[in-house]
């Protein structure tokens, strides 16, 4: 790899607002910030966590979505005593806000935002209402359908001030102007934020990563596993219809609002067991021992994390053909595939995994070969660099940095 010394990042500045309820973009935030640190450069971590938000006003949460004066303040100083090369955000939502962008514009610093979901086009974030893809804010200057149906929150007033918070910034050019390049993580996602108005020449692709866990060696203890959150658009209740045909040990993993319907699920059929939130390493164990990995969301996932692991470790996976999981699967090859929120597919393809055996080796071969050759921390080192140095190249034939 190609090293330009007068655009290689030193000093990078790496920014995230944590979510109440821990998720793949924290885990990708983490992964990648141990990374650089790993390879050499000098990190400083700007966090702030979604708990402040029980303790502030919603008057106040919906001031701080549009711009944080006290977010701005403390961006200054930061940039002041740091100086960064580049400053690489992966969630400003809500109370970092794009005030923080103004801040690096002020002195200068490339800023890289990360799309790790559709807020900027979609006030859930999802493209997800009322049990199926919505896409009626997409394109849209003003997500009047999301404030309709009270999309963030199930509160009018909320998604109003996500909405003005987009639109505004969209009518300022902040999203246009003061983001050097955007990450997206798959084609598909990146052709949807083309359609909602950003630049085109601005959005690059660099799929998230995970480390490397090793092929499957321990014994396949015969059983699918499902690891996420307990929610509508994860496809929750696609898989338990689905169990109630298929007579396949199922294990699930993680928490959520629909807690109470897996437990009362799993109570009622002998074949399903909810283990409730697991640490990562028990994941791990569990996918090394787990004969497939069943991902239905319903919902335009980006890159699930869990599908990065399962590629890791070699363990075939049954996804739902929607969204970045479509992408990322090649069905017959390196998983299978089925129509979202179809339950009889959905059986259909978990029988047909569990009982062609050559078929279950051979995706389990080609999953750790697209590991190896798309997902591994060297190969996501390599393309995140180029996206910085291309950043701080273009900042520098634009504008001059402040001395001290």
């Amino acid at each position: 790899m190609d090293i330009n010394p007068k655009s290689y990042p030193k000093n990078i500045l790496l920014v995230h607002n944590y979510y109440q309820q821990p998720g793949g973009e924290d885990v990708v935030f983490r992964s990648e910030l141990a990374l650089l640190r790993d390879m050499g450069h000098s990190i400083f971590e700007f966090t702030v966590d979604n708990d402040e938000i029980k303790i502030s006003k919603p008057w106040e949460t919906a001031f701080r979505l549009l711009w944080s004066t006290e977010i701005y303040r403390k961006f200054l100083k930061v940039l002041d005593d740091f100086r960064p090369d580049v400053a690489h955000f992966h969630n400003f939502f809500p109370l970092i806000s794009p005030s923080a962008y103004y801040a690096c514009q002020k002195f200068g610093v490339p800023v890289v935002q990360t799309l790790h979901n559709y807020r900027l086009m979609c006030p859930v974030a999802t493209f997800y209402r009322d049990g199926k893809v919505c896409e009626d804010c997409l394109g849209s200057f003003f997500a009047f359908p999301g404030v309709r149906h009270a999309c963030y929150r199930q509160s009018h007033l909320q998604s109003a001030g996500v909405a003005t918070m987009t639109a505004t910034h969209r009518m300022i050019r902040t999203w246009r102007n003061l983001v050097s390049r955007y990450i997206a993580l798959t084609n598909f996602s990146r052709q949807k934020f083309i359609q909602g108005g950003l630049p085109a020449r601005k959005i690059d692709i660099k799929p998230n990563f995970v480390v490397d866990f090793g092929e499957k060696k321990e014994q396949d203890l015969g059983y699918a596993l499902y690891v996420g959150r307990l929610s509508p658009e994860k496809g929750i209740s696609t898989i338990l219809r689905a169990w109630e045909k298929i007579q396949i040990p199922l294990k699930l993993v993680g928490d959520g609002p629909l807690r109470e319907m897996v437990q009362r699920f799993a109570v009622s059929n002998p074949m399903v067991e909810w283990l409730g939130f697991q640490p990562r390493e028990n994941v791990i164990k569990m996918m090394k021992q787990a004969s497939m990995l069943i991902l239905a969301s319903e919902w335009y996932e980006n890159m699930p994390v869990t599908m990065l692991e399962s590629f890791s470790c070699g363990l075939p996976v049954v996804a739902s053909r929607l969204g970045g999981m479509a992408e990322m699967i090649e069905h017959e090859k390196n998983g299978l595939l089925f129509e979202p929120g179809n339950q009889h597919e959905l059986a259909q393809a978990v029988q047909r995994m569990w009982r062609d055996h050559d078929l279950r080796a051979k995706i389990s071969g080609e999953s750790r070969k697209v590991f190896e050759e798309k997902y591994t921390p060297s190969v996501n080192y390599a393309q995140l660099l180029s996206i910085y140095q291309q950043s701080i190249a273009e900042k520098q034939a634009h504008h001059k940095i402040p001395k001290r």
